[in-house]
């Protein structure tokens, strides 16, 4: 079978056929860090694992960038004079990264920040400016919508049925729908948070900052690039355009995750129901938590209710006490690699996780139908089979079971994922990479993993 998914570009099904099959290539807007997580952004960070996972059963290597927007009008206005923008940014991107650990979500393989990128990005907006498709005015660059025939095709949208853009000071804009490029730096803001350019002091757009980031980490052209259904417009669509006007072919798929409701309504402060990833962690089981979210298919909208988290928990429960279960009969053996044909296609069907899900339960029954009638063989395949998807799907109840006695796949499998981190946080320190090295400590710390340094290497255990 092909992997197939929904294109939002294409608004179609199509048949994934990456530029290269031994390594693809999927870009995700990751968090603009001006406050903490909510739910939201766990069920978007988890989409994209979910679909990172199944593309690495399908292909030797997963090239996956998320970025990190450290510098943005938000940033800036969160900031306070006890916590600079920098280190506000820092402290959220922080709290982030742990509660992306928390439920299992696997590092990308490169995370850039967008302040790290500032010198690709002016070379991307001098090239618009080139070929007539951007223009300065009183300090500030900005993309000229009318000049490029392409733009709106990502929503489908003429440019006068578009609503204007606000994302700058309108100041010099030749149309209320051109999008800020460059920022001109305004009085009141930190010059820190400003770079020298050909257009004067200032900073990026939001916009061009994933372009050129994009660009820097995958090349002009790329396989998937993602992010929730809310950045379809202005941000993805403004992405498409000043990239190809530029001249790279950029993403050849587009895949937008479905937003969070709660009891029915969307997320609000004002009506209390903003609900804070934090908060969620402390109150649940983050493989609870991960279950949860993974129950709508990930383009549905996804209602949260009371009843999600003990709906979730109770069907880990059934799971966990199958396994539980052949255990205390059985030595649990090599977990077969093999995967059920029923989950292949439900996961190669638009990643079909909730039907994915479905299989594992008929698995399980089949399982617990086994061992009433003493068919050890019909027992080991179902829980080989079980352990098999569960881990593909990052909810491996067995991964837990094999923590607490230290042994088993599932802890070898941990063992492997911890002496990478490790190795990459050894690498980030000889390159003199602090802050990347402190990262992935951070992130260790946050999964409840304790690092320890000595003269013989770096050591590792599992706090509690």
């Amino acid at each position: 079978m092909t992997l197939r998914l929904y294109d939002t570009r294409a608004q179609a099904l199509r048949d994934f056929a990456p530029l290269d099959p031994e390594n693809v290539t999927l870009y995700v807007c990751g968090p603009t860090v001006q406050s903490g997580p909510h739910i939201g952004h766990l069920r978007a960070a988890l989409a994209f694992d979910l679909l990172r996972r199944w593309l690495a059963v399908r292909h030797p290597r997963v090239t996956f960038v998320r970025n990190v927007t450290d510098i943005d009008d938000k940033v800036l206005a969160n900031a306070t004079g006890d916590e600079p923008w920098w280190a506000l940014a820092y402290r959220i991107e922080q709290e982030f990264a742990a509660a992306y650990a928390a439920i299992g979500v696997l590092p990308p393989t490169y995370e850039p920040r967008a302040t790290g990128s500032i010198p690709q990005m002016q070379e991307l907006i001098q090239e618009l400016i080139d070929r007539g498709h951007a223009y300065a005015a009183a300090g500030d660059v900005y993309f000229d919508v009318r000049s490029w025939p392409g733009y709106g095709a990502l929503t489908r949208q003429s440019v006068d049925a578009m609503e204007d853009a606000a994302d700058a000071d309108p100041r010099g804009k030749r149309d209320p729908h051109d999008f800020a490029l460059w920022k001109g730096a305004k009085e009141g803001e930190p010059g820190s948070a400003t770079w020298a350019s050909p257009w004067g002091r200032g900073r990026p757009g939001w916009h061009i900052e994933c372009s050129a980031m994009a660009r820097r980490y995958l090349g002009a052209e790329f396989d998937i690039h993602g992010g929730g259904l809310d950045l379809r417009f202005p941000h993805h669509e403004n992405e498409l355009a000043q990239s190809t006007a530029a001249g790279d072919a950029f993403a050849r798929y587009w895949v937008h995750n479905g937003l969070v409701t709660v009891d029915g309504q969307k997320m609000s402060k004002s009506l209390g129901n903003f609900t804070l990833a934090s908060d969620v962690l402390d109150a649940h089981d983050p493989l609870v938590v991960r279950y949860a979210l993974a129950t709508a298919h990930y383009r549905s909208n996804l209602d949260l209710t009371a009843s999600s988290w003990r709906e979730a928990e109770a069907a880990l429960s059934r799971i966990r006490t199958f396994l539980e279960r052949f255990l205390r009969a059985h030595e649990a053996g090599a977990v077969a690699a093999a995967l059920p044909e029923a989950f292949v296609a439900a996961m190669d069907d638009d990643l079909g996780v909730p039907q994915a899900l479905a299989v594992v339960h008929e698995t399980v029954r089949a399982g617990n139908t086994a061992l009433d009638a003493g068919d050890e063989a019909g027992a080991r395949g179902a829980f080989s089979a079980v352990s098999a998807m569960m881990d593909v799907l990052g909810l491996d109840p067995l991964g837990a079971l094999a923590r607490a006695s230290g042994d088993g796949p599932a802890a070898e499998s941990l063992s492997a994922l911890v002496e990478q981190l490790i190795a990459q946080r050894a690498q980030a320190r000889a390159a003199k990479d602090w802050a990347g090295a402190d990262r992935i400590r951070d992130a260790f710390a946050a999964a409840g993993i304790a690092l320890e340094d000595t003269a013989h290497g770096t050591t590792w255990s599992i706090n509690g």
